[in-house]
């Protein structure tokens, strides 16, 4: 059974839009890429014919999956969004125990994960740590470096 992924009207539209890149642009200059290959003769000996249809299968395989992803998408609306406590799609304010750090991330889904804009999957460790947790709540995050203590100073939208 295929995984809902929540995201917002513009997480879906830049799926939208990638998966008709891929489709409409990639996937014709990779089948001319082939055919040129072809072309130049022994396909046994042809490194540029099987360079061509490995790339075909990778990009077969994201179109998959992209199609995978936009087709058990589901939009949250953001103005109904409970901010009493963490769940997907609201900014959480974390200080950092042991060095006193403060940080702030939205938690999104896989596909809109992009930690240089704050946006922190719901699949990650911190994240799983995080939900269902309220202000002021203190959470223990298990990383590969150890146990990071974190609390929870503002939950926004």
């Amino acid at each position: 059974m295929a995984t809902v992924n929540y995201v917002t009207e513009e997480g879906l539209q830049r799926l939208r839009k990638e998966l008709e890149q891929l489709k409409s642009v990639e996937r014709p200059k990779i089948s001319q890429q082939i055919a040129e290959a072809r072309d130049k003769g022994d396909l046994s000996e042809n490194a540029e014919y099987d360079a061509a249809k490995e790339a075909q299968g990778l990009l077969e395989l994201r179109i998959s999956n992209l199609e995978a992803v936009v087709a058990n998408s589901r939009i949250i609306d953001e103005s109904k969004i409970n901010i009493s406590q963490v769940q997907i799609m609201t900014k959480v304010k974390l200080k950092n125990m042991a060095t006193n750090a403060v940080m702030e991330y939205t938690l999104v889904s896989e596909s809109e994960a992009n930690l240089k804009e704050g946006k922190l999957s719901v699949g990650t460790p911190i994240a799983k740590s995080l939900l269902g947790k309220k202000v002021d709540d203190a959470v223990e995050v298990k990383v590969p470096s150890g146990i990071v203590k974190f609390k929870i100073l503002k939950i926004s939208r």
